[in-house]
């Protein structure tokens, strides 16, 4: 179902109750980010990727912070976008590589030093952490690594749990924040 607007998204959505919405951020009327921040307040559960052409940290940012659980520019080939749909039911948060990127650099600009010391990451788990925060798919990890993709899932869902996080780029974001040298590369 294509819907014209965010309003119209904040209308009828609720009652269709989907598992995944796909969100542009220029949208007529109210901007995609705000549809993002008020579905999220009234469908918790849904998971919302960005798809669009802007790359800008500024937007990509407010977008997570809003409630997107994905961002993808639009130039994805359809395959990649469905299994970007597939992934995010999985509990993933796919991304597409220019814009996980992003995000590692800003974070590598930002890092911050850890609160109560060293994360109890394993060492598979922090190389795991370090290929998705390199932009790497599920499936591409575990090809690197030569392991199932659903061990892949298995230390995703432990490293969730060991972080107190809900998301890849939860995750990753404090994974970066936490990891990062005094030059700021990554481990």
């Amino acid at each position: 179902m294509r819907l014209p607007d965010g309003e119209s998204a904040l209308a009828q959505l609720p009652a269709l109750r989907p598992d995944v919405v796909l969100m542009d951020i220029r949208l007529p009327g109210l901007s995609g980010i705000e549809c993002v921040r008020r579905l999220k307040a009234v469908l918790p559960g849904v998971q919302i990727v960005m798809l669009t052409v802007f790359e800008d940290e500024e937007r990509v940012f407010d977008a997570l912070a809003a409630g997107a659980t994905g961002y993808l520019v639009k130039r994805t080939p359809p395959a990649e976008i469905l299994a970007a749909i597939a992934e995010v039911r999985r509990g993933g948060s796919p991304m597409s590589s220019a814009i996980a990127r992003k995000v590692v650099q800003a974070f590598q600009h930002s890092r911050r030093s850890a609160p109560g010391g060293a994360l109890e990451l394993s060492p598979r788990e922090q190389e795991i952490l370090t290929l998705l925060a390199r932009g790497l798919r599920y499936k591409e990890v575990a090809d690197q690594l030569g392991i199932a993709l659903d061990t892949v899932r298995s230390h995703i869902r432990r490293i969730y749990e060991k972080l107190h996080v809900t998301s890849r780029t939860e995750a990753v974001v404090k994974f970066l924040g936490h990891s990062t040298g005094e030059d700021g590369a990554l481990p």
